[in-house]
């Protein structure tokens, strides 16, 4: 395994769940790092700098969902690519858990297959800015690729990995309907089966979050959204 390779951070108070998980990263190559609680994961957070955490949402000392607002509201972790991992599979705790900023959401029983998958792409998201040499405008609203920034005004906009391509994308085919099927495909490569609410909760952060500009953000409804500068 060469010392490259991304290192993920596994937050799972279950023993065989985190063992399971750190066989198969291993495995796919990548460097795994745990922790059993959320007070530990944050320490981890602190001296390690993984690329990506693999975080349960109940977990005791702090539960997943602070675990997230936390990473989240620290400038030097804001565009960690978080994916939760949980036995809760109500719409209302996946809808939660990507409002407060994760940018996937898997439920126990999972495939482990199915996850090594879900973070490479999301580690392929993470790093599209390296291939991609273009600056993009609208208004108020600068979205420079390489350097993985987005300004409205002179006011630096914080977003997430998925959130950052899921507005390259919307810019880059400005004036055109995406169906939330196609945008789950091409920001995160999954098939129409996956829940679309996916999609919309994205949506909802990325308006929050670009405030003035996000005026430029229309939905079209029973279809999807569009980028339009009118």
């Amino acid at each position: 395994m060469t010392p490259n390779k991304p290192k993920i951070l596994i937050v799972d108070d279950e023993p065989d769940a985190l063992e399971l998980i750190k066989f198969n990263l291993k495995e796919s190559g990548y460097r795994v790092l745990t922790a059993p609680d959320g007070r530990k994961a944050l320490e981890v957070l602190r001296n390690e700098s993984p690329d990506l955490v693999v975080l349960d949402l109940m977990l005791p000392e702090v539960d997943g969902l602070e675990v997230c607002k936390i990473i989240r509201r620290n400038a030097e972790t804001a565009d960690l690519p978080i994916i939760m991992l949980t036995a809760k599979a109500a719409e209302i705790d996946r809808v939660l858990g990507l409002e407060l900023g994760a940018d996937d959401y898997i439920t126990k029983p999972f495939s482990p297959r199915e996850l090594v998958l879900r973070i490479k792409n999301l580690l392929k998201r993470k790093d599209v800015g390296d291939e991609e040499k273009e600056l993009l405008r609208c208004g108020s609203l600068l979205v420079d690729i390489p350097r993985h920034l987005v300004l409205v005004g002179e006011t630096k906009v914080e977003l997430t990995a998925t959130e950052f391509n899921l507005l390259t994308v919307l810019m880059q085919r400005r004036g055109r309907v995406q169906t939330r099927d196609r945008l789950l495909q091409d920001v995160w490569d999954y098939d129409s089966s996956v829940d679309t609410r996916t999609v919309d909760t994205h949506i909802r952060r990325l308006r929050e979050k670009l405030g003035e500009a996000s005026k430029y953000l229309d939905t079209v409804r029973g279809v999807g959204y569009r980028f339009s500068e009118d």
